[in-house]
């Protein structure tokens, strides 16, 4: 959630965010009238818990010949008080709840450099390298569908068959350019600095509503029922919940984690969006850089995730795009989000492959992580960003589509031959 005090102090700025957000500015106002209500609860409850103490030494001083009936006075006065201060205890619990609700509704304060507007509002800041022209080379390119058939590492008959639509199988060498995506993207993490992490796939209500994931549950996320746990679209949730109610000394930070996990989907909001194939899917596997570091060091580390993810697109010889993401299409927690888009050419578009968001202290303060602050200092809320290295199934798309040759072979990124024990993948016999 934002900093109480930019709302109280900065009210403008809080409304002219949500604006650029496309987000409602009527949330501003609710919060502050709940914390006026929050501040007036605590008033009313310290000064009838300050006349309840007053009373009960009046009781204890009271003498003389009209003591037993001053004493019964005062106690009758003393129960009447009691009843207010449980009343006004209860008033002041309800008031701190509707304030911390009204907080966590407003989403973070967007960037100045990020776009305003939607989804179609980003801003494209940067295209490396030039998508192949198959006409020129005289054939056409098949699409990952087919491609998944000719090398027999994809299918999604079966995959429908067992679990329904929007899942597959990866065999054979499918399966192997899934291993082969998440080694060379542990080895970059690695050698970047980042501890690897194997992640769970589930987390409790507490980690998806501190990541700001719980807001999503009806359009994207599983919840297991019976059980008071969700299946993780991202790793980012457990790597963000990982070190909740912990205070971090500073030179713990930065702290860099990259985590593999299963991801889960509903796509609930995709009905008729990539029906074939493998890019929208209901389950993926996924390697997530997770990064907990100070608020002054944020923004730079936003740009060494984006040249992360950028060097290995390189690695995989892609045709692709950087885009500032527009306000309106952040998530609630981020000020600023950056998306590599790879060039698919069966699609003639760019597509998402990878996305860095800087999630200041947003994060940090749902999950109560600080740092720790110097000598006479307070301890403050760190800053948590989060970075896709590899997202397998759309690498595999963009991998496959883009160095495919006439007879449905796909050569294979000099980068992944080590991993794979190949330069070329070939269609069964």
């Amino acid at each position: 959630m934002i900093d109480p005090r930019i709302l109280r102090d900065e009210p403008d700025r809080v409304r002219a965010s949500q604006r650029k957000r496309g987000a409602s500015e009527s949330l501003v106002d609710g919060a502050l009238a709940a914390d006026q209500a929050r501040r007036a609860s605590i008033a009313t409850f310290e000064e009838l818990r300050a006349e309840q103490k007053a009373l009960g030494k009046q009781v204890a001083q009271a003498k003389g010949p009209d003591a037993a009936e001053m004493k019964a006075e005062l106690l009758a006065r003393t129960k009447a008080v009691a009843a207010q201060v449980k009343e006004a205890e209860a008033a002041q619990r309800e008031a701190e709840d509707a304030w911390t609700t009204a907080l966590k509704q407003i989403r973070n304060i967007a960037a100045d450099e990020t776009p305003a507007g939607g989804e179609d509002d980003f801003v494209v800041l940067e295209t490396v390298g030039t998508p192949r022209d198959f006409a020129a080379e005289g054939f056409e390119p098949r699409d990952h569908v087919e491609l998944g058939k000719l090398l027999g590492a994809i299918d999604l008959e079966r995959g429908a068959k067992v679990a329904g639509s929007r899942f597959y199988f990866l065999t054979g060498v499918g399966a192997e350019l899934e291993f082969a995506l998440i080694n060379l993207a542990m080895e970059q993490a690695r050698e970047a600095g980042f501890i690897p992490v194997i992640a769970p796939a589930l987390a409790r209500p507490e980690a998806m509503a501190g990541t700001g994931f719980l807001d999503q549950v009806d359009d994207g996320v599983y919840k297991i029922e019976g059980d008071d746990l969700y299946l993780v679209g991202t790793s980012e949730v457990p790597l963000a919940a990982y070190h909740s109610d912990e205070i971090l000394d500073t030179d713990f930070l930065p702290r860099r984690y990259a985590g593999y996990s299963s991801c889960f989907r509903k796509e609930a909001g995709s009905a008729g969006k990539d029906t074939q194939g493998i890019i929208r899917v209901h389950q993926f596997e996924k390697v997530e850089m997770f990064v907990y570091t100070s608020l002054e060091d944020a923004a730079a580390e936003h740009e060494r995730l984006l040249q992360w993810e950028k060097d290995f697109l390189d690695k995989l010889e892609l045709a692709y795009q950087v885009i500032d993401v527009a306000a309106g299409d952040l998530g609630p927690s981020a000020v600023r989000k950056f998306d590599c888009e790879a060039w698919i050419p069966t699609q003639g578009k760019y597509r998402e492959l990878t996305s860095a968001s800087n999630c200041t202290d947003f994060q940090a303060r749902r999950l109560n992580i600080r740092q720790r602050g110097a000598e006479g200092e307070s301890n403050r809320p760190v800053a948590t960003l989060n970075g896709t290295l590899t997202a397998i199934t759309r690498a595999i798309v963009a991998v496959l589509e883009t160095h495919q040759q006439p007879d449905g072979s796909v050569r294979v990124p000099k980068a992944l031959q080590k991993w794979l024990g190949r330069e070329v993948l070939t269609p069964i016999a």
